[in-house]
């Protein structure tokens, strides 16, 4: 049975309650959302009594979400073949597409953050607003079952498939970007590091990509190459703005 996690702040419990409310789901156990708006970084500061953190939750939500959309897909595309199917999964389940939907859904807003961190950006860093999202899949998972948790997701990120297929951000990203790069401009796209942020057991990192000398995308992730992916896929839905600075 799942413990059920004690929130002393009733005017957080009361502004959860009319944001879940606000997205037509008939939750029973509200405890369950407010736990998913609650990041790690509070837990040493007296911002609001809970538990524990969003991190199980998010874990429950990431698989929840795997399953959810290899259904849909498997359905949705019965003549494709496996590799592409995954191809079309990971680019949905994409940190940079769960933030973006994030952001559209105002997560932010909720999110309760260490004051370091919400100096540092962090109720819109990606990788946060990525994380609760999947947080908030598995509250509502844990709270109403699969049924729903389904229907959320054809609602929220199985309408960002159109985009994701005409943009080809399905395809691997970086070898994509380095595929025009080298047949249009005879060279290869370089990657740098340009911040860190988070300790040492919860990085973060921003990169850029750059043709040439312009710069044609940016990308975070929890690692390097997450991040380089997130920088190529960003440089490619941006291909006709740095395509003119180019030729210019």
């Amino acid at each position: 049975m799942a413990k059920l996690v004690s929130i002393s702040n009733k005017a957080f419990e009361e502004k959860i309650e009319t944001f879940v409310s606000s997205l037509e789901i008939p939750f029973e156990t509200i405890t369950h959302y407010c736990l998913a708006f609650v990041h790690r970084s509070v837990l040493n500061e007296n911002i609001i009594r809970v538990s524990e953190s969003n991190e199980r939750l998010e874990f429950l939500g990431d698989a929840v979400l795997e399953l959810i959309t290899t259904e849909l897909l498997f359905h949705a595309f019965p003549d494709k073949p496996e590799g592409e199917l995954t191809d079309i999964r990971s680019a949905l389940v994409r940190g940079k597409n769960l933030a973006a939907i994030g952001l559209t859904l105002g997560l932010p807003e909720y999110i309760l953050l260490s004051k370091g961190e919400l100096l540092a950006g962090g109720s819109t860093n990606p990788y946060i607003v990525a994380n609760t999202f999947e947080a908030f899949l598995g509250a509502l998972y844990l709270d109403l079952g699969y049924t729903h948790a389904k229907a959320f997701v054809e609602k929220y990120v199985l309408t960002t498939l159109p985009d994701i297929l005409s943009l080809q951000l399905h395809v691997d990203p970086k070898s994509h970007l380095q595929e025009i790069s080298q047949a249009r401009y005879s060279t290869t796209p370089t990657y740098e590091v340009i911040s860190e942020s988070g300790s040492d057991h919860s990085k973060s990192y921003t990169v850029s990509a750059a043709i040439g000398l312009v710069q044609v995308g940016t990308g975070s992730g929890t690692s390097k190459k997450k991040a380089q992916q997130e920088a190529a896929e960003n440089a490619l839905s941006r291909q006709k703005i740095w395509e003119k600075e180019l030729k210019g």
